[in-house]
């Protein structure tokens, strides 16, 4: 088994780590991420075709009030662009009533979607950091105290580092990973109690040449209590020449096949489009429960956001040498791409008082 010795080991290339390493490199300390997937991004996830919108399958919306990623995404280059949302959606609030053309109230709070898709800032993150920080495929089984720091273990390397920052979701954390000594009971209770972002969620979307939904008397914005799609929205991109929609499906979907849920989905935009809904260049959709790396697996029922945030979350353990980061540890926006990076910023000041 290969050793590896860096100052900083963080677990996991999402958008919490990646940031966190992009503060780092302002300090004069080694720093390595190690991924379980084969992949960056964590629960940002973008699909991208051939001259085709991309398509967002993971976090995707901004609003003003996110002060902290607007600024990291200004510092990295990236644009925003509003949302269309339009001036009426369809929405149907029950199966006994038909779907309506209702006129939306006038929107004061905008959401923004990222210029060429949301993994854009992923890229950019890892672009700035140096070519030998990041090694995927690196599952941790283990993590112990050692003499000044901390020893984790994948299945084919150890790294020895002063800290290790975990940005797994923590329940995920705590059914694959253990540590020694284990972490306090209090700690896992609030753990085991934790809601994680995402876990439930289906996303889907459709690509398109033609933007249908942008005609007079009908919408892109569908709202609905009683079919599969329950929240879609127009998913062109930012010059508005690719052409999509995109949301999210009812969760409890997940267990349908492929062909299934892509069936159900054009079922319901027929009835609203007609056929020119079945029209489409692509389908494209993650289901975040098969996402093992992030969905922990739980019998238990979770309260969306339950236990975000928690001030247990904002201690270190294993000798003050682990941190456990990510989007449902912050306080601030917690769940959302907000709460991870204020996350980052948190650990970040944390590490740079033992360093300064």
């Amino acid at each position: 088994m290969k050793t590896k010795h860096t100052d900083i080991l963080i677990i996991g290339a999402g958008l919490t780590g990646l940031t966190l390493a992009y503060y780092l490199k302002t300090l004069d300390i080694d720093v390595k991420i190690i991924e379980g997937r084969n992949k960056l991004g964590g629960r940002i996830y973008t699909k991208y075709n051939n001259k085709q919108a991309p398509i967002d399958l993971g976090a995707t919306w901004l609003i003003r009030q996110q002060t902290s990623a607007l600024k990291l995404l200004k510092s990295l280059n990236i644009d925003l662009f509003e949302q269309d949302y339009g001036n009426t959606a369809i929405y149907q609030p029950n199966k006994m009533q038909a779907a309506q053309l209702v006129k939306l109230p006038a929107n004061n709070n905008a959401s923004y979607r990222i210029k060429n898709g949301t993994y854009s800032v992923i890229k950019a993150l890892s672009d700035h950091l140096p070519k030998d920080t990041i090694t995927l495929s690196q599952k941790v089984h283990t993590i112990e105290t050692i003499n000044n720091g901390l020893l984790t273990r994948t299945e084919t390397s150890e790294f020895r580092s002063s800290y290790v920052i975990s940005t797994l979701p923590p329940l995920l954390f705590l059914n694959t990973v253990k540590t020694k000594p284990v972490l306090p009971q209090d700690l896992q209770d609030v753990i085991l109690k934790t809601h994680t972002w995402m876990k439930d969620s289906i996303r889907v979307g459709f690509t398109y040449k033609n933007p249908f939904w942008k005609a007079d008397k009908t919408s892109g914005t569908i709202y609905s209590n009683a079919s599969p799609l329950q929240e879609f929205y127009d998913h062109s991109d930012s010059e508005n020449k690719r052409y999509a929609l995109g949301g999210f499906m009812n969760g409890s979907f997940s267990e349908n096949t492929k062909s299934a849920r892509q069936a159900l989905a054009l079922k319901q935009l027929v009835s609203y489009y007609g056929q020119q809904a079945l029209q489409f260049e692509s389908y494209e959709e993650c289901i975040w429960t098969d996402e093992k790396l992030t969905t922990p697996t739980s019998d238990t029922f979770l309260t969306p956001q339950q236990n975000n945030g928690h001030p247990l979350y904002q201690n270190s353990y294993l000798n003050n040498k682990l941190f456990i980061a990510g989007a449902e540890t912050s306080p601030v926006f917690p769940g959302k791409m907000e709460g991870a990076i204020t996350s980052a910023q948190f650990i970040f000041n944390k590490l740079k008082s033992q360093y300064n």
